[in-house]
């Protein structure tokens, strides 16, 4: 029977305070309040096909506009998911998956692999997604990617409608890392004997 891995973060900063709690080995509920009614419904599905439990709060300077809080809120969840695996022992690594969402088609390949690394193919995404700027997001997975220390490659394939394609990207992420993390090896897998 292996531990549970959990791992608990707090960010406090001008711009946001963060509280987060995740669950490796969960069941995909969450309690999230980010202030931003998209973005929560975002993370929540990606917590639901990752089969994590996510439990996060955050504050966030929005009367100025979105940008900090979604960005922080990549930097404690990827630092969370860098803590709750520990030393990687028994993992896949790899995982990756292609959702597709009404006219929409997203492919999401990762590697918890201890090199961060965002590769973002948004070309199909409209300017304007849920009332931001579509960048906004790209700022959330570079974030991600660069806490959790993993390689992150997103490609939106094609589609018109900027709910359906950011909502793939986030099913699709969501089950890339439940397979990455999953434990069917024995050792850490890396030939160099550590990742």
């Amino acid at each position: 029977m292996h531990d549970i891995r959990r791992a608990e973060s707090q960010r406090q900063t001008r711009e946001t305070t963060i509280k987060l709690d995740l669950v490796l080995d969960g069941s995909g509920s969450t309690q999230i309040h980010s202030g931003i009614g998209f973005a929560d419904h975002m993370l929540h599905l990606l917590s639901f096909w990752a089969d994590f439990d996510l439990n996060l709060t955050c504050e966030g300077d929005l009367h100025i506009d979105t940008h900090h809080t979604l960005e922080d809120i990549g930097l404690t969840l990827g630092t969370s998911l860098l803590d709750a695996l520990g030393d990687k022992a028994g993992i896949a690594r790899l995982g990756s998956a292609i959702v597709p969402m009404d006219e929409a088609l997203v492919e999401v390949v990762v590697d918890l692999s201890g090199r961060p690394y965002l590769v973002y193919n948004d070309d199909p995404l409209p300017a304007i997604i849920a009332g931001d700027e579509k960048d906004i997001w790209r700022e959330f997975f570079k974030s991600l990617a660069q806490e959790a220390r993993m390689n992150l490659h997103i490609t939106y394939r094609y589609g018109r409608n900027g709910h359906h394609l950011v909502e793939g990207a986030f099913k699709a992420l969501g089950m890339a890392l439940r397979q990455a993390v999953s434990r069917t090896r024995t050792g850490v897998p890396s030939t160099k004997g550590s990742c």
